[in-house]
């Protein structure tokens, strides 16, 4: 105790700010947008990655911190930073990276482009065929639906969407001299970038729309035209204790989201100062609160070209790994997943091993096997066409159990979730939506069939959603089992999250926000009694937990080896002496995003055996406190060496990887050995690959 009141006496400055620290992040996307040394539509992608990133900053947290200043609250970040203090850091990093993003774009990425025959043009640079061709779009698919409002006493300023990209234009009558501002709306249903023909020569869309501004004002003198967008307060407002139905209420709050706040407006650089001024009086918006870009606003539009696909600028491609045990043999049979798991577990990991061959093919085979009695699942992000979700309708539909517990708060996929949940109750699955005020974050799948011997459970946890799309791009780990103690306890944890009760004693699983702070907590004190001896290695997405921080800093105080692998937001200062100096901090950010949790303890010799955790938390005051999370202990030998050689090359990785410093600053790693982790684990993916399937027979 005494340790860790010296550590707090050293007050606010033992931390870093949060949002800086995300913006940190953000500097390596860019970093990797504009290193020429990867391949050049993964570098299209790192913009686009860029450009979403900085939406939902600005929609989540820049707006919560508005919302502070507009409500008179006087709070400090953890770093002791006041919200405009907070609002003006921002704004102070900000600026130089969108400049940079403006030189990558127009110097590198565009000029890059067209040497391979992919050409974003102008309007006014095309020639006269290509304009002729696009002047025939403009007319057939663009005009009908475009809507300008001239801005006057009869047509006040009008009241803006979120993310909506618009146009601003000066008209006037040469008969009556008599001037307007009009807005146009540019449709988010076209796409972004017009492509000319079946040629991969592009024009933005916007850029279409302001060459053929006489005919949406027809005998009118066309004027100056400027590009804008406003990002709205996107955070859903509920009250759930008075809710009666809560479904309603988030469709309710989605469509009031739309017309949020105004948190920031996009302009195009060389926008006058009078059309500023007017965009900000209207918006109510400081004219910090404008940013002038000289690229094309929106680059999230991007994917589009990213989706070309040109092999010799495209990232290689790998093939997943099915295991061995899964593996169709040369008798045309698939394994019985149930046979092979009551024989060991299955650890995973995506996308270097399928997804679609495992974890969908696990529920496909329960949801067709007769000896299912039920199924049980949590949902917080899937795809469009999930198959696990058509498995799941089909097992209902055969007779079964089905129940799925649907996070219907799941930060931008609100709509896609409500959906789900009407089409599963239409088959008849039994649809949950949590506990009141707690966001279901637990990656979780039970499947209950009866057998001989009786009743027997099998499971699915992971680190990552049930998103087949996004289990191709992010990296995860998770594990199938049919360990009686684990699944016992996932039954204990679904009883709690569909029915009434407390959490009672799990064997294994450790459920946030009961138990997971304490947990996580008393394995790092452990540490810190061993000393020199101890050993900790967490990979995270974030770590922002101050209690935990602090934690980290005795552990570290008492000569504890410590390694922090958090790809995003970073609030713990490493290596400061007294505090931190046996603490090292480092950011993987590659083609892959790095998502799986991992917590890590001793492996020091017998008197300190290694312990390895997986599961779905974030160190962060929302994941342990406001969120129904879990970690799992990973328990076959072979499994567990499995993960330690994944932290091994997390912690060898010279090409994907930064390293910070105590003042929050990241150099990027660089030596002579070359190693990435992901490239590394994805030619492994290719060899075994390669390999014949296993014979049955």
């Amino acid at each position: 105790m005494e340790e860790k009141s010296v550590i707090t006496a050293l007050g606010p400055s033992r931390f870093l700010n949060r949002e800086v620290s995300w913006i940190r992040f953000a500097e390596r996307v860019i970093e990797l947008a504009a290193d020429n040394t990867i391949p050049l539509l993964e570098r299209v992608k790192f913009l686009a990655i860029f450009s979403t990133g900085l939406d939902e900053f600005f929609q989540v947290r820049v707006a919560g911190l508005k919302d502070r200043l507009a409500a008179s609250v006087r709070s400090k970040s953890s770093d002791g930073m006041s919200t405009k203090e907070q609002l003006k850091a921002i704004r102070n990093e900000l600026e130089p990276i969108l400049d940079r993003v403006g030189k990558i774009y127009n110097q590198d990425i565009v000029a890059g482009l067209k040497e391979h025959g992919i050409e974003i043009a102008s309007f006014d640079e095309l020639g006269d065929d290509d304009r002729r061709t696009l002047s025939e779009i403009f007319e057939k698919r663009i005009f009908p639906v475009l809507t300008p409002i001239a801005l006057d006493p009869a047509h006040p300023f009008p009241y803006i969407s979120n993310l909506s990209l618009s146009l601003l234009v000066t008209v006037s009558d040469p008969i009556s001299n008599e001037s307007r501002v009009a807005r146009i709306k540019v449709p988010a249903i076209l796409p972004r970038f017009v492509p000319i023909g079946d040629s991969y020569k592009f024009v933005t869309l916007e850029s279409v729309i302001a060459a053929h501004l006489n005919r949406l004002f027809p005998e009118m003198t066309i004027g100056n035209h400027y590009s804008f967008r406003v990002t709205r307060n996107a955070d859903l407002s509920l009250e759930e204790e008075e809710a009666d139905d809560l479904l309603e209420l988030v469709e309710i709050e989605l469509r009031r989201r739309r017309f949020g706040r105004a948190v920031r407006v996009e302009v195009s650089r060389g926008t006058p100062s009078t059309a500023i001024d007017l965009i900000a009086e209207e918006l109510r918006l400081h004219r910090d609160d404008i940013y002038e870009v000289d690229f094309p606003i929106d680059l999230s539009g991007l994917w589009q070209v990213h989706a070309i696909g040109m092999p010799e600028i495209s990232a290689p491609s790998f093939s997943p790994i099915t295991p061995q045990e899964f593996s169709e043999s040369n008798t045309g049979r698939r394994a019985d997943i149930f046979e092979v798991l009551r024989s060991r577990d299955i650890l995973l990991h995506h996308p270097y091993t399928s997804f679609s061959n495992t974890v969908e093919a696990f529920i496909e085979q329960a949801a067709i096997d007769p000896n299912v009695l039920a199924i049980k699942q949590t949902l917080y992000r899937t795809s469009g066409d999930s198959r696990m979700m058509a498995a799941l309708i089909r097992a209902a539909e055969a007779g079964k159990q089905v129940a799925v517990l649907v996070e219907l708060k799941a930060r931008f996929d609100e709509l896609a979730n409500i959906s789900w949940a009407k089409r599963l109750e239409e088959a008849g699955v039994h649809v949950v939506y949590g506990l009141m005020g707690l966001k279901t974050h637990i990656k979780a799948a039970l499947v209950i069939r009866n057998e001989d011997e009786g009743v027997r459970l099998y499971c699915h946890l992971g680190t990552g959603n049930y998103n087949a799309k996004t289990a191709r791009s992010y990296e995860d780990l998770g594990l199938l089992s049919a360990d009686s103690e684990l699944n016992r306890d996932l039954a204990e944890a679904f009883n709690l999250l569909t029915g009434f009760s407390r959490p009672g004693d799990f064997s294994k699983i450790v459920l946030a926000p009961s138990f997971l702070r304490n947990r996580i907590m008393e394995l790092i004190d452990e540490q810190a009694q061993k000393g020199s001896d101890g050993r900790i290695v967490i990979k995270v997405n974030n770590l922002t937990d101050s209690s935990i921080i602090d934690a980290l800093y005795n552990a570290s105080n008492h000569g504890v080896t410590i390694d922090i692998i958090a790809r995003g937001i970073c609030c713990l200062r490493p290596g400061v002496p007294g505090l931190s100096e046996n603490i090292r901090v480092k950011s993987i950010v590659g083609k892959l995003l790095e998502h799986s949790r991992i917590f890590a303890f001793g492996g020091s010799g017998n008197a300190n055996p290694f312990k390895v955790y997986v599961g779905s938390a974030d160190l962060m005051e929302r994941n342990l406190d406001r969120r129904i999370e879990a970690i799992f202990p990973i328990s076959q030998a072979s499994d567990i060496a499995q993960v330690e050689e994944i932290l091994k090359l997390c912690a060898a990785d010279d090409q994907y990887s930064w390293t910070m410093n105590g003042s929050g600053f990241y150099e990027r790693e660089t030596s002579l050995l070359g190693i990435s982790v992901q490239d590394i684990l994805m030619e492994q993916a290719n060899i075994e690959a390669r390999k014949p399937a296993p014979s049955l027979m």
